[in-house]
């Protein structure tokens, strides 16, 4: 997912003035980012971050890059159970990559506490000039008597794209063959030149090449429609019974006392459901969602589930 922002630091600090003078009293709110700036966590940290300043005082978002966002999650997993450091990331590292990696050196459940799911997204069954199938079914026939067509390309093996194909086969029975690529942009690539039949991608990154004509998104994965694209029905729609979407959420440490979990959720819950980060959330592409605590672990423990059988099918064990 790419978003183009300037790669500043973000501090947002508010005067000594009204009701929230004492928030000036406490360290800063530390919103830690297992990405680089400018991709779509650290966009969406960062516009949690400012609609809270005025709940916190003082927020610093701190890009730590690397290994998935493994490398922030540690540091978090670490800190002092405060209230006063939280991480903001997508679904994968929390409900995939317990599935996928060998040696984690965290469990995304006791050594964490869920604060909010702040956004959800889907993604779209994506149709390339090979392929050149305009519905499911037409996809589906076509892998049926065309077996050597049925190939799906993803930024890499053990992502998120990788196993929505697989959770399609085990979906329809009909098997596809995976191509992983060295990230998303040569898949994009492979798929606008042919080379392979179809992508699973998020909408809003092929949204622009559907409405364009260059390829065909012919499903989306998620319980509805997607507004950036109305006209384009849901798998469960085109007869499939699939249904799977990802989203960002924000975390605490484990053992963060009960008022400062409440603090935190309130103040995020309430600034997600506001006007003004509700349409900045849709025109990115995100659905606004500000759930509880107790909500966003649901959300957890049901996709850590739901994610278990397709990815132990594949046999792909990463270190």
């Amino acid at each position: 997912m790419r978003l183009r922002i300037l790669p500043v630091l973000f501090i947002a600090t508010l005067g000594a003035w009204g009701p929230h003078a004492a928030a000036q009293d406490k360290p800063p709110l530390r919103i830690l980012v297992g990405f680089p700036p400018g991709g779509s966590a650290d966009v969406i940290a960062r516009l949690v971050g400012d609609a809270i300043r005025e709940d916190f005082g003082t927020i610093v978002v701190e890009n730590r890059p690397g290994a998935g966002g493994r490398i922030a999650l540690a540091a978090v997993k670490q800190a002092k159970p405060d209230g006063q450091t939280v991480i903001v990331l997508p679904s994968g590292p929390m409900v995939l990559f317990p599935h996928v990696y060998r040696k984690l050196d965290y469990d995304p459940v006791k050594d964490f506490t869920p604060v909010s799911q702040l956004a959800r997204f889907q993604f779209g069954v994506v149709s390339g000039p090979a392929s050149n199938v305009k519905t499911v079914a037409e996809m589906l026939a076509k892998a049926k008597a065309d077996p050597k067509s049925a190939t799906y390309g993803s930024p890499g093996q053990g992502t998120l794209p990788h196993f929505m194909g697989v959770l399609m086969e085990q979906s329809t029975g009909i098997p596809f063959t995976h191509v992983p690529f060295q990230g998303g942009a040569p898949a994009n690539n492979a798929l606008l030149g042919g080379h392979i039949g179809y992508k699973f991608d998020v909408v809003s990154e092929t949204a622009e090449l559907h409405r364009t004509g260059k390829v065909r998104i012919i499903a989306v994965t998620g319980a509805s429609r997607d507004p950036q694209v109305p006209e384009v029905p849901t798998l469960k729609e085109s007869g499939v019974n699939m249904e799977a979407t990802a989203w960002f959420a924000m975390y605490a440490p484990a053992g963060v006392p009960q008022e400062a979990l409440a603090r935190l959720e309130r103040a995020v819950s309430r600034a997600v459901k506001t006007p003004e980060l509700r349409e900045r959330f849709l025109k990115l592409g995100y659905e606004p969602i500000g759930s509880t605590s107790a909500e966003l672990a649901a959300a957890q423990r049901a996709d850590l589930a739901r994610w278990e059988k397709p990815i132990k099918s594949t046999g792909v064990v990463l270190d």
